[in-house]
């Protein structure tokens, strides 16, 4: 019997490791729950390191490249082909329905099934409607996305809840997370990890072009909230710092969040506090960066990918959510965590402070409070897949 074929649609980009680990979650995922099923990635951007990785975790899963020309059809051969061979086509994980044009050509071009997995969807056109209504599934990564599109009348065969796909990251780089936690005296289990966060990610730095307008409002939010928001983060390292004599590590999810880190986090801390914090000076992939978050006593970040890679890695973590972020965060609290979700413009450091601390008092309990959470996200996860193994037939 010819096994089933998927094309998933994922890889967004590479500047931050959760839109990396969206894949390699899913794959993994994949492989666990359709272990007989042939799976082609049909990825946006695997550079900067991301492809040799990916290749390496998952030598199986073939890799195909192009686009879509004008006329909205594969403008490779091994696109074609894809198309052609493919049974099903996932979308993977995203912040919206990112590849609404390539799951469009695909039914219109091959009438076959497709469904959307861990998204978060914030606006809805009659487009988006009728797009939605027809896939065979569309699982939402948060419950506020579910029921907006309830609301708006998406009516796709199966409507429910499902976690976002890096849940399913299981990549480890031990030996460089090893050598660099050996370097910076970080002991096992015996230091936080923290991510800072701008309002907006400077995406017209990163990728040096001329800014939009919208661009310039949106860093001029930044530059006004920046100190604000970031002193509490502040606040958390120095208590944590102070009450427990252990380290912290300040690291980055995003590429510009290295030089933010340093100017808005480690650089004003106190002496006696700054002295005992490592600044992450580069950024990394995700295999590296969850291998650390692995061996952290706790996390703390204004990202929220991070918590969901140190969660699936068993550690206890606390996300801070700015209000310019989509309502993606709401998983925190639909997964059991809301006791570790803080809204920054209701929150002080010292109430960041109180949380960690009561984290490292009470570490059974956390450890107990993130293994739960971690089971019924995989109950979640069996949920999905099953669906998927259904209409595969």
């Amino acid at each position: 019997m010819t096994p089933s074929q998927i094309l998933l649609r994922s890889s967004w980009q590479t500047v931050n490791i959760g839109d990396i680990a969206h894949t390699p979650g899913l794959l993994w995922l994949l492989e666990k729950y359709l272990p007989d099923v042939e799976l082609t990635l049909w990825p946006n951007n695997v550079g900067d390191g991301v492809e040799p990785m990916l290749r390496k975790a998952f030598p199986k899963v073939r890799l195909v490249k192009g686009h879509l020309n004008a006329g909205g059809r594969p403008d490779t051969e091994a696109l074609r082909t894809a198309f052609e061979e493919a049974d099903f086509f996932l979308h993977g994980s995203g912040p919206s329905v990112v590849a609404r044009k390539e799951m469009d050509a695909w039914r219109r071009q091959t009438g076959k099934p497709y469904g959307v997995f861990g998204v978060t969807v914030g606006e809805v056109d009659d487009f988006i409607r009728d797009l939605l209504s027809g896939a065979e599934f569309v699982f939402c990564r948060d419950s506020i996305s579910l029921a907006f599109l309830r609301d708006q009348g998406v009516r796709p065969g199966v409507l429910e809840f499902g976690p976002d796909g890096a849940f399913g990251t299981h990549l480890r780089n031990e030996p460089r997370a090893i050598e660099y936690l050996t370097k910076h005296g970080l002991e096992e289990g015996k230091f936080l990890c923290a991510i800072p966060r701008l309002r907006y990610s400077p995406y017209h730095e990163i990728h040096n072009r001329p800014p939009t307008e919208t661009d310039l409002e949106r860093a001029t939010v930044s530059a006004r909230h920046v100190e604000e928001d970031l002193s509490k983060l502040r606040c958390a390292v120095t208590a944590w710092v102070r009450k427990t004599g252990w380290p912290a590590l300040v690291c980055p999810e995003m590429t510009y969040e290295v030089e933010v880190a340093k100017k808005w986090v480690v650089d004003p801390l106190p002496a006696d506090v700054r002295e005992k914090v490592v600044w992450k000076d580069s950024y990394w992939l995700p295999d590296e960066a969850v291998s650390v978050y692995s061996h952290a006593r706790a996390l703390i970040s204004c990202e929220m990918h991070s918590p969901i890679m140190a969660t699936a890695a068993g550690t206890p973590a606390i996300y801070v959510r700015q209000p310019s972020d989509t309502s993606k965060g709401q998983m925190w609290r639909d997964i059991g965590l809301s006791p570790w979700i803080f809204e920054i413009e209701e929150t002080r450091g010292e109430d960041l402070a109180a949380a960690l601390l009561e984290i490292h008092r009470n570490y059974p309990e956390a450890l107990k409070r993130t293994n739960q959470a971690m089971a019924f996200v995989q109950d979640k996860q069996e949920r999905a897949f099953s669906v998927l193994a259904r209409v595969l037939g």
